[in-house]
Formats: structure tokens, sequence, C-alpha cells
């Protein structure tokens, strides 16, 4: 017998998330009139359309308040152009798991469409068949045929969702992946009901542009969809009840990739400034504005990828995609540009060393530490690496080195209990990286993985850098001029965009982050900026770094 189809599975045998069973007690929390006003004008679903020949879809009604707005504008749309009410039977799809909010609903949408003039009987038809009982999610797969989707998706935690649910969420929805929370299924089911050209408008957390869970999703995104509008409204009140949910208004078209508005609200973000920010967007040209309420650029597209969006305001983010247009990354084939990391080894305590009588002078290699770049000038301190690799990256034959073997001898049961020794019981005396010997003499910009500000550092050659140091080496770039560029708060400025910012304001400065960055060719900039470049570098001038960079970019200002 042939196994029962996921969308033959009966959702309502499926257990409730516990949020949603304490919603049903303790109430769910509401979007706000005006921001529902403000996603529809935004997805463009307005009266002035023959709205009963389109379809929009809600995935969670809760009790009305998307919906009963969306029907004051299907009822006017059909009033308009002298339609019945019943033309517009098939134009609303709205879903709910909870019997009560359906019927709370449908009695709010009979109290609307009853005082617009329609009859009772033609309200009681349409409402039943617009609004059912069930899990969005679970519903039978029915891509291509939504003009619109808008709505405020649940934001449930993961750990609240019975495993069997769970399961069941993720094989309909590829995109929930990893610690993905449900509202990553929303997106998921809600833009493949999209046809060509429509619109999707969620006010949703906006983590997933930027967590690793919300990887899957991005991809889906820059595959087959446009990013038109971020809204982010982190100081809001968009919601009826207060909550901590880093909302974003984002909308998503089905199709390819066009310009797009990346807007910042503050908390004094009300329906009128809405209603302007929403004129700004339809009819402005402008390309960058500041109200006293939100900021706003028009960029000429999204950023591509599904590694992590950045996070900036919206004039920064306006810079950082023209920069990205202009020119290439940091780490870069032609000039033979690359980012690492240094030496991990899994047991410091036993690898590093101050002491240079622990082995033979050819197995202790000199290693920076974070320690020695804290001045912005290299200080090495007198810390070795005890390096059993040799130049071909092979591990060295112990017996040809007595003091180095009595050394690892003395701490081979620290050694080998490690994973990576457990798995190579042969090689139990290894570090977990192989060493490069060549890296140690070449020139190189060592930058510390956590500092407040960006902070580049030259090692001229001779270190080996360890693992909480980051080093870029480059065949083209005179290091001091690439240095005075990652000096500079335009550099600090990709990353700052692009890292989770740790408590107190402290930045990750990894390969990832160091990666994102854009830089010119050092084939094309001038002598004078390169010569500035070089000059605020060696002074750890980071104004006059900013300065030279701006030039060398090509830019006016760094916005704020």
């Amino acid at each position: 017998m042939e196994p029962q189809s996921l969308f033959e599975v009966d959702a309502s045998d499926l257990p409730l998330p516990t949020s949603l069973q304490v919603a049903v007690q303790h109430g769910e929390v509401f979007t706000r009139r005006w921001i529902v006003e403000t996603i529809l004008n935004m997805v463009g679903y307005k009266d002035d359309l023959d709205l009963a020949d389109m379809r929009i879809v809600e995935p969670a009604c809760g009790q009305g308040a998307f919906l009963i707005p969306i029907a004051a504008r299907l009822s006017a749309s059909c009033r308009s152009r002298g339609r019945s009410l019943l033309d517009a039977s098939a134009a609303i799809l709205a879903f709910d798991l909870l019997e009560r909010n359906i019927q709370q609903t449908r009695a709010a949408l009979t109290e609307q469409l009853l005082s617009d003039g329609w009859s009772a009987q033609d309200v009681q038809r349409v409402i039943h068949s617009w609004v059912r009982q069930g899990d969005f999610l679970l519903q039978e797969s029915s891509p291509g045929t939504a003009d619109f989707v808008v709505g405020n998706p649940p934001y449930i935690r993961l750990e609240d969702v019975p495993d069997e649910r769970m399961r069941a969420y993720r094989q309909a929805c590829p995109s929930m992946q990893g610690r993905a929370d449900i509202y990553i299924g929303f997106y998921d089911a809600g833009l493949r009901k999209l046809r060509h050209g429509g619109k999707l408008g969620f006010i949703c957390a906006d983590r997933w542009m930027r967590n690793q869970y919300g990887r899957a999703l991005r991809q889906l995104v820059t595959r087959g969809y446009s990013m038109d509008l971020v809204l982010t409204m982190h100081d809001v009140d968009a919601f009826e009840e207060q909550v901590s949910a880093y909302p974003a208004i984002t909308v998503i078209s089905r199709g390819a990739q066009g310009t797009a508005v990346a807007a910042d609200a503050t908390g004094a973000f009300d329906a009128e400034a809405a209603r302007g920010f929403g004129k700004w967007v339809t009819e402005s040209g402008e390309h960058l504005v500041k109200a006293s309420s939100y900021h706003a650029a028009r960029l000429p597209h999204w950023f591509p990828g599904e590694d992590s969006w950045p996070a900036a305001s919206p004039a920064r983010l306006a810079m950082l995609e023209d920069l990205s247009d202009r020119f290439p990354l940091l780490e870069e084939e032609t000039t033979g540009t690359r980012v690492g990391i240094g030496v991990a080894t899994g047991a410091d305590k036993v690898f590093i060393t101050r002491d240079p009588s622990t082995a033979e002078p050819d197995r202790l290699l000199p290693l920076a530490m974070v320690r020695d770049t804290t001045s912005g000038k290299l200080d090495w301190g007198g810390t070795y690496l005890v390096d059993p690799w040799d130049e071909q990256g092979q591990l060295v034959d112990l017996n040809a080195y007595p003091k180095l073997a009595t050394y690892f001898a003395q701490h081979r049961p620290a050694l080998a209990k490690r994973y990576i020794a457990v798995k190579q019981p042969a090689r139990w005396y290894k570090t977990i990286d192989k060493v490069d010997h060549r890296l140690a003499q070449r020139p190189k910009l060592l930058l510390p993985d956590m500092k407040l500000t960006i902070h580049p550092v030259l090692d001229e050659g001779g270190l080996y850098p360890h693992h909480n140091l980051y080093y870029i080496v480059s065949d083209a770039w005179d290091m001091r001029v690439l240095g005075g560029l990652l000096l500079s708060k335009v550099a600090e400025a990709f990353v700052e965009a692009y890292a989770v910012k740790m408590r107190g304001g402290t930045l990750r400065f990894q390969a990832q982050y160091l990666r994102k960055i854009r830089v010119p060719d050092p084939a094309d900039m001038r002598e004078e900026d390169r010569v500035a470049l070089a000059g605020a570098f060696e002074m750890r001038d980071v104004r006059a770094a900013t300065e030279a960079a701006l030039r060398a970019y090509g830019l006016d200002e760094l916005p704020d």
C-alpha cells in the first residue's frame, strides 16, 4: 500500500504548538489597522483595481486584522464596477487553525459587508468561501494561484512545536532548515503561492535576512523573486500589544529582481508618516529621503546571494550596494589577495609555549598573538608554536627530534583524548590545522577577531598567526596601502553591516565578514591616495585613513 501523502494528512490530528494553545487562553497579538493599510498599499491591493478577478491570501487570519480592510477594499472595488459580491467568491482565501478565530472573523466580515449594503444571503455565501479552518502550511500545494499574499505570520519558537507537526512542516516547506522558526514556513509557502508578478507583504521578524536559519529562504528569494521593500520597524508601535519581535515590513514579488527600497522607521512612525512614506515610494523619483520618522533609500537592486544580507541605515545600504557594483571583493584571485585564520591546535596549553628550550629550535615557530597587536604595531611577546609539521606539510618523525618527542610524550594523555587524535590515533600529536611555513615569512595584515573597531596590524614577516587572529596576504597590494584602506571607516562599514554585534558593541572581524569588503584595484589607484593611505596606516590615524579611502572609492562622505 502506498504511504499516505503529506497533504492528505488531517492537520487537526497533529498536536498544536504550545504557543497556539497559550494564545487560545490569553489572546493573540493583533496588527494595528494603519499597519495593515500600509501593507495593502505597498503590495498594490487597492480598490481602483478590479479586485473581484484577483486573489489575495491571508495565511493566518487571527480575528480579522487584515481581512476587514481587505474586504472593505474588495467591496468598494465591486461597487465601483457594478459587480455582484458573488463575483468575488474566490477573491479571498484565508486560513486559521483555531475555530474561535474563524467564527469571530466571519462575524466581523459579516458586519463589514452588511454595512456596505450587500445582501445577507450573498454575504454568508462569500464569507464561508473566503475563511477556512486549517493549517496554511499543510494545505494541498497550489503554486502560482495568488496575486497577493499578506499577513502577520505567527512567530512560534521551534521548541514549542511537537516533533510530528514539525516534520510535516519541514516536508511541506523546504526553506525550514536548521532551527528555523515557524514564520520561515509562511514565507516559503506564501511565496510559492504567488503567480508571476504577484506580491507578498508581511510584517514579521527580520532575523531571517541575517541568521543561519534563513539561508535557504534567502536562496529561494534570490533565485526567483524580487526583494522590493524592507521597512525596518523595531521601535514602531505596530501591534495592539507590546512585543519584542524585531519586526519589518517586507514586500517581495515573483519575478526578476528590480529596484528595491530600504527604509528604517523610528518610534515616531505612525499612520500619517506611513502615508507620506507610501507616497515617496510610489510617486517620488528621489533616491534618498530623511524624514523625521523614517529614512529611506532607493536601491538599483537588492543584495544578491544566500549569504547574510547587510543591516545598516538606508543611506549606508545604498553606499554599500554602490561600492559592491563598482569594486571587486577584497579576496580576489587576480591580485592574489587571500583572507585566512591562524592555526588552531586543539590544545593550546600544550602547543603554545614561551620556553625556548621546550623543543629543537626548528620545531619552535614564533607565534603572533592577539596581545601582540594591541598597540597597532606588532610587538612580539616571545610566544612559540611547538610545531609538529615539516616544510612539506607532513608530520615530522619524532625519532628525529628527541626533545620534541619527550615533550609530546609528557603531554600524550591530553593530546590523545582530543577528537582528531581519537579519529587518527597514529597522528595523535598533530594540531587541528596544518602549518604552512611559507605564510610565516610573508608580509601580512593581522586582524584580531573581536574588537570595537577594525584593527589591522602589519607583520613584515617572521610570525605565524594564532587562531584568534585573521590574516590577509596579497601578491599585488602594498600592505601599508591596504592597511590604510582597512583602517578606514569605509572598510569597517562593510563589517558592521554584515557581522553580528556582541554585547557592548564588539564586532567579529571573521573571514566571512572581511571577505565582504570591497576595495579598489591597486593598479588603478592614484599615487597620492596610495601615499596618504600608507601614511595614515603608519600613524594609526583613522580619520586620515577614512578621508583618503573616500577619495579612493570616489565617495563624497560616509553616510550615517
